[in-house]
């Protein structure tokens, strides 16, 4: 199999940016029959051990939330990790963006890659993404991991404010790219981002398609699994990031209060904290998955 295993700068926490960079898993184009083409980084899993789906958030790539986290995922478990539509050199396509789409594209890859099972870690976007995977398709997640997540999104008179206006700009014909990048790029990078951090994060970005980022900023503010959180029957554990600018630690909470016999890891770190704090993050992804794969009925498990 040839793919690209590319080259990520070092991380945001380290002052050098130019020494130690981190190699990306290979990656490649996968064609889904009826849906289209996207982009996957994929680790066989080692024997006995179960693999991880990774969902990115909103605005980024599977690239910048989990490079990361690459390196402390191989080697104890298998990795897939998809561009989401629209995102990045995710799947393009004339349809209106909708989270479900996004659901059923992960489960589709899983198809091509033969893999049955999978542990679904969701960060922000992907954490719903996470959540309509088990409900459209039950059998194939062990449990679910949800990163700086929520529920809901939109339940305060501002929230409906803020994501009515996104949708009234996911109606326009035209988007000028260069000031969604713009927009985009703020949320995602911090002022602990080195240089050459910036530099490649700047290249994801101009991957996206923007009218579709739009689209899934609506989307998500549409998005409530209030009423059938409690009736999930896998087990969960989530990351919750304290000083959350994006998703309030009291929204987060309050859909773990729901899930039956969920676990929580809590760190203080705002929502881009995967790429700002990856050491607290990386800690914290890791015990939530090992929380999940424990309560599971993953029989097979010889991880360290």
């Amino acid at each position: 199999m040839t793919g690209d295993a590319a080259i990520a700068p070092r991380e945001a926490s380290h002052e050098d940016d130019h020494q130690n960079r981190l190699v990306l898993p290979r990656g490649r184009h996968y064609d889904l029959p009826g849906r289209g083409r996207t982009f996957a980084r994929v680790v066989e899993a080692p024997p006995g051990a179960p693999t991880v789906l990774l969902l990115h958030g909103w605005t980024a790539t599977a690239d910048l939330n989990w490079y990361s986290s690459y390196p402390a995922l191989e080697g104890k478990y298998g990795v897939v990790a998809l561009d989401h539509r629209g995102h990045g050199r995710g799947i393009r396509s004339k349809r209106p963006f909708r989270l479900t789409d996004c659901a059923d594209d992960a489960v589709a890859l899983l198809d091509e890659l033969g893999l049955e099972e999978v542990i679904a870690v969701g960060y922000s976007m992907g954490g719903p993404v996470a959540q309509l995977i088990w409900r459209r398709h039950p059998g194939r997640v062990l449990g679910l991991v949800l990163c700086a997540t929520a529920a809901s999104f939109s339940t305060t008179k501002q929230d409906h404010v803020r994501f009515a206006a996104i949708g009234t700009l996911a109606q326009a014909a035209r988007v000028i790219p260069r000031a969604v990048r713009q927009l985009i790029g703020s949320q995602l990078l911090t002022g602990k981002s080195g240089k050459d951090l910036r530099q490649w994060a700047i290249g994801e970005l101009r991957r996206h398609d923007p009218l579709k980022l739009i689209q899934a900023g609506h989307r998500i503010g549409l998005f409530d699994s209030r009423r059938w959180l409690r009736t999930i029957d896998i087990p969960v554990s989530a990351v919750v990031t304290t000083e959350d600018e994006v998703v309030s630690v009291s929204r987060q909470r309050e859909m773990l209060e729901v899930i039956p016999g969920a676990s929580s890891h809590e760190i203080v770190g705002n929502h881009t904290v995967c790429v700002a704090q990856p050491e607290t993050f990386r800690e914290s992804l890791l015990s939530a998955i090992s929380d999940v794969v424990e309560k599971s009925h993953w029989t097979q498990t010889t991880i360290d």
